[in-house]
């Protein structure tokens, strides 16, 4: 299990909570130690929490509860890919590692550790290819739509675009594995097939683009 004390905090307080559960001890949810505008990486380096990684951090973390709402909608929908998106909430924490793991300053025990497979983007392809053959070609422009589990899709698909454009930066500069940028390009796609998948079962219609008259 990665190290908590070097976790941020966002992701510090999931893995407090599992080692919690575990049995073998129980940890507080406050540290303090942020108090000063600063945190910790999983190198053990200190950085201010305005810094880029944290942007990407945060944005990452930020999509995961979208997802993790979505899921719920999921759920109550009974719709059959509920466990792919606990599945991507999973590699989301693992991306998130990654991202707090700097590349060029990490030992090779923490890189191997922290690494990002190329196999987790080969496996979001095929369940969008998936999803996809199932659905009508797309001739219009769509808006955001087609039910609560679609919009709330929808949602997490523009958040998704967020975190990837604050990780593209960190990927140019080696900061993080290629693959990661990667798998974040592939889940708005995913999440994008998906909502108009769900639209589709729920028997909703998706709202279409139209020009102005003006």
């Amino acid at each position: 299990m990665i190290a908590v004390r070097h976790l941020p905090r966002c992701y510090s307080t999931t893995f407090r909570l599992l080692h919690a559960s575990s049995g073998l001890m129980k940890l507080k949810i406050y540290t303090k130690t942020g108090d000063k505008g600063k945190s910790s990486l999983f190198t053990g380096e200190r950085r201010p929490k305005d810094d880029t990684i944290f942007e990407a951090l945060g944005a990452n973390d930020e999509l995961n509860s979208a997802i993790g709402l979505a899921r719920e909608y999921c759920l109550q929908a009974g719709h059959n890919y509920v466990e792919k998106l606990e599945q991507i909430q999973c590699r989301l924490l693992d991306i998130g590692s990654n991202i707090a793991t700097p590349r060029a300053k990490a030992d090779e025990d923490k890189l191997v550790r922290t690494e990002f497979s190329s196999s987790n983007v080969q496996q979001l392809e095929l369940w969008i290819d998936e999803l996809d053959d199932q659905l009508p070609p797309l001739k219009n422009f769509i808006l955001p739509s087609g039910g609560l589990l679609s919009s709330a899709l929808h949602l997490a698909r523009s958040i998704c675009r967020r975190a990837e454009r604050r990780v593209v930066p960190l990927a140019r500069e080696g900061g993080v594995d290629p693959e990661v940028a990667k798998y974040l390009n592939r889940l708005s796609d995913f999440l994008f097939t998906a909502a108009r998948y769900s639209a589709m079962k729920e028997g909703r219609s998706e709202a279409i683009y139209k020009k102005s008259d003006y």
